[in-house]
């Protein structure tokens, strides 16, 4: 979904609507300042509502642009300028511009938490799923040969016992969403203690089941922490074995680096987790909410500690992305068999 810089048009907003948040850049008028603003749970059912009007105006413009009549240059101008006003009073009766619009949009694709809050919001509003809920069957990947293939499709592709077959890199990543997912609810519930401690205990058996034990808790119920042990048992075993490719080496080495940063990252959720519920007070709890999101943001994304503008695999910064990202490099570096 990556889009250009500035939503000037109703034709590349189109583009835009329909591309991932994680694809977008910052708009060259909204670029918010170093530390990013927040946007409240109203701005952000706002925003949803906003691009679901936007949406139906550009599906049934976007109808009538395809029609065979209206191929003609002229009448292509027309109607993309009455798009153009449609967008915009569209957004108008939800009291934003396109700017705004724009400015907003490019927050939520920048923050993993509110990312997943506006999710959520566009979820309950159009009755379809959650992006990111449900993990798809067993992959088909091409692996390497022998046991370093068996290993390597372990961590890439399909695993034993977990829900649906999912390998160990994937079913970290999916807990590890529903930890932020719950992390980021906390954010809407601050003056209410008994909220936050029952999503707390959500983060929790997203990360340990074994310290939060529940039938109805979301999730998997394998936990963030298994499965990271579980990638770097495999990855291990696959750099150990005879025959691994210089390819599989260097590249399983970045995956262990980064997902054993990941495990310390989490042991530090289970801990704060763990502290609001035994907290006694809401203001208590509360205090650490900030602290509990950031950590479960970076269990995804990593975080850039050197402030050098990247996030690496090693020195501490990797997380689950930067892990998948060096398991993409070792899939597509190694020969197929």
């Amino acid at each position: 979904m990556a889009f250009p810089v500035r939503v000037a048009t109703a034709a590349l907003l189109t583009l835009w609507l329909v591309s991932p948040l994680s694809a977008q850049q910052p708009p060259a008028s909204a670029t918010p300042p170093a530390a990013s603003p927040r946007l409240t749970i109203a701005e952000l059912r706002t925003l949803a509502e906003a691009q679901l009007a936007i949406a139906v105006v550009l599906d049934s413009s976007g109808a009538q642009l395809a029609q065979v009549r209206n191929k003609t240059v002229q009448a292509q101008a027309e109607m993309q300028a009455t798009r153009r006003t449609l967008v915009a009073a569209a957004l108008s009766k939800k009291g934003m511009s396109v700017d705004e619009f724009d400015r907003q949009r490019y927050l939520v694709s920048t923050n993993i938490a509110m990312r997943f809050q506006f999710d959520s919001i566009v979820a309950r509003l159009t009755g379809q799923a959650l992006p990111g809920t449900v993990v798809a069957g067993p992959a088909v990947i091409a692996l390497p040969a022998g046991l370093v293939g068996v290993a390597v499709g372990y961590v890439a592709a399909n695993y034993l016992d977990t829900p649906g077959k999912v390998g160990l890199l994937a079913m970290a990543r999916t807990e590890a969403g529903v930890a932020l997912q719950h992390a980021g609810f906390m954010a809407r519930a601050l003056d209410n203690l008994q909220t936050l401690q029952m999503h707390a205990g959500h983060v929790l058996h997203a990360m340990d089941p074994t310290t939060m034990p529940s039938a109805t808790a979301p999730g998997k119920g394998y936990g963030v922490k298994r499965a990271l042990e579980g990638v770097v048992t495999y990855s291990e075993l696959a750099v150990a074995t005879v025959g691994a490719s210089t390819n599989v080496k260097a590249h399983t080495i970045h995956i262990i680096a980064a997902t054993q940063s990941t495990s310390k990252r989490a042991d530090q959720v289970i801990v704060i987790a763990r502290k609001i519920q035994s907290a006694t007070t809401v203001a208590a709890a509360a205090s650490l909410v900030g602290q509990l999101t950031s950590l479960c943001n970076e269990l995804l994304a990593g975080i850039d500690l050197n402030a050098d503008g990247k996030i690496g695999w090693g020195d501490g910064e990797g997380g689950l992305q930067q892990a998948q990202d060096h398991m993409n490099l070792l899939l597509a570096g190694e020969k197929k068999p």
